[in-house]
């Protein structure tokens, strides 16, 4: 089980999360409870403490006044020239429920030498996220030359290496599988897999970011661990009474007593030179030994991309590359989007992209008719008229700023656009659910969708003469996915060498 947290601090990371509802304070207060209760880690002395914490915090958050400072706009306004727009960016990213930060994330694992982030399930933050309700996100963190204690999860899990090196050793089968991991590596777990991984780097952490696919309860996972103590962690035989362990094992009581009662470290611990390099002593990559099929990572860098320019490169991984992928029906890909470039506009025609980005800054910007339709319902409400449904009534732009570690929900069929800041790249890896016989669909540049319409349907869809539509959609048809920046694009027009 999960490591001791402090309930003080715990219920405040609770409560962080349950205070960016818009919701009455009984649902903000219910949810903290509830998280509390879910937790199975905490004794219930802790949850008695846990439950009372949130009382306090709710009451105190009530009293006072939203502190609108934390939503503070991105500064991309200097680049892109839209002050006004970069003002509202804080009302925009409290109400978008598409975009996940620091402070939504439950820290489960924690000691000195890293930790592990766990995403909440993704409903409790909005209905419209539904679709993919019974998926997770995690993000481990190890501290240089760390052991990650051996343990299983109840659900399939796709992990990619965003940063470091280390060894990640797998038991499935009856068969012990090792192999080193680089920056880059896709690895597919296969539920119920005993894993464990070190932190070999001397100086770098381990940054691993995890999609889970829960098989037992639906939206909920566990860690289930063998090796451990009586807490911290705690190893699962301890549940099993003292008879039935003496029979199993075939050893004394005071044997099993001394095994299951050492471990207090933690699930993430330092670990000696000597001992990481023993188990780092395999050939990079590793071979796969459950049917010898494939190898047990594939590198999405090591790819040829299939979109480059000099705005931007992007790599994919599916099950024609990596055969672990093919029944999960899951994709990776990672847009490496050059400083001042961007990827977009386009629309995924089936998957739903769950983006974690791995490296840089920059924003996004989606047109979302959901919360479109849900503004109009509650003002055609307030009126009291208007009951009819309109087809293309409107969309909201959705629009946040984005930085390292914040995962972004793209769901199916949503026009986005992701830029990059004039002074660094953005770098994001998309988990794509749905992925079988997905198409990215291309709104602007080289076979962009309006350029392939009848002339007529142009005429008749724009209301302008075709002509004028199709000037416009191919001043960009020498690039593809990838293009310059807003940013860069002002600095060109005000050296004087804008197009006329």
């Amino acid at each position: 089980m999960m490591v001791k947290v402090r309930p003080f601090l715990f219920c405040l990371l609770l409560l962080a999360v349950a205070s960016l509802s818009l919701g009455t304070k009984d649902p903000e207060l219910k949810r903290c409870k509830h998280q509390c209760k879910a937790l199975q880690q905490i004794g219930e002395h802790q949850r008695k403490e846990c439950y009372e914490m949130c009382e306090k915090y709710d009451s105190e958050k009530q009293s006072k006044e939203e502190d609108t400072s934390t939503f503070f706009p991105y500064r991309g306004k200097e680049e892109t020239g839209e002050e006004e727009e970069g003002q509202q960016y804080g009302e925009q990213e409290r109400e978008n429920p598409y975009v996940f930060e620091d402070q939504h994330f439950i820290t489960g694992i924690k000691t000195q030498h890293g930790r592990i982030r766990v995403l909440p399930k993704f409903t409790e933050r909005s209905k419209l996220l539904k679709g993919i309700e019974n998926y997770r996100v995690a993000i481990l963190e190890a501290n240089p030359q760390t052991f990650i204690v051996p343990n299983h999860w109840d659900a399939d899990a796709v992990l990619f290496v965003a940063q470091g090196r280390g060894t990640l050793n797998l038991v499935r089968r009856g068969k012990r599988n090792s192999f080193n991991i680089r920056p880059g590596d896709v690895i597919r777990v296969h539920a119920g897999t005993t894993a464990y991984l070190i932190n070999r780097e001397n100086n770098e952490k381990l940054v691993i970011a995890k999609l889970l696919n829960p098989v037992s309860t639906p939206g909920q996972f566990e860690h289930f661990f063998g090796p451990g103590g009586r807490e911290n962690p705690e190893s699962f035989y301890n549940a099993f009474s003292s008879e039935i362990l003496e029979s199993a094992l075939n050893v004394r009581r005071d044997r099993l007593q001394r095994l299951f009662g050492q471990q207090r470290e933690g699930v993430i611990i330092r670990a000696s030179e000597e001992q990481i390099r023993a188990m780092s002593q395999h050939e990079e990559g590793g071979i796969w030994p459950f049917g010898g099929e494939s190898k047990g990572s594939v590198n999405i860098y090591r790819q040829r991309p299939s979109q480059s320019n000099q705005y931007g490169q992007l790599y994919e991984v599916d099950g024609s590359h990596y055969r672990q992928l093919e029944d999960l029906d899951i994709s990776v890909s990672f847009a490496n989007i050059t400083q001042g470039g961007m990827l977009g506009p386009v629309y995924s025609s089936r998957a739903t992209k769950i983006a974690v980005v791995v490296d840089g800054e920059g924003y996004f910007e989606m047109a979302c008719p959901h919360l479109a339709s849900e503004s109009g319902s509650r003002g055609r409400q307030s009126r009291g008229s208007e009951r009819e449904t309109r087809i293309g009534s409107g969309y909201q732009k959705v629009r946040a700023r984005l930085r390292r570690g914040m995962v972004v929900i793209i769901p199916a069929g949503h026009p986005v656009v992701n830029v990059a800041s004039n002074n660094q790249n953005l770098q994001l890896v998309c988990f794509n659910i749905n992925a079988r016989n997905n198409e990215i669909v291309p709104l602007a540049g080289r076979n962009n969708v309006m350029s392939q319409l009848e002339r007529e349907a142009m005429e008749l869809g724009f209301g302008v003469p075709a002509r004028e539509v199709e000037e416009i959609f191919s001043r960009s048809q020498q690039e593809e996915l990838f293009f310059q920046g807003p940013g860069g694009r002002q600095q060109h027009q005000e050296g004087g060498r804008a197009d006329a």
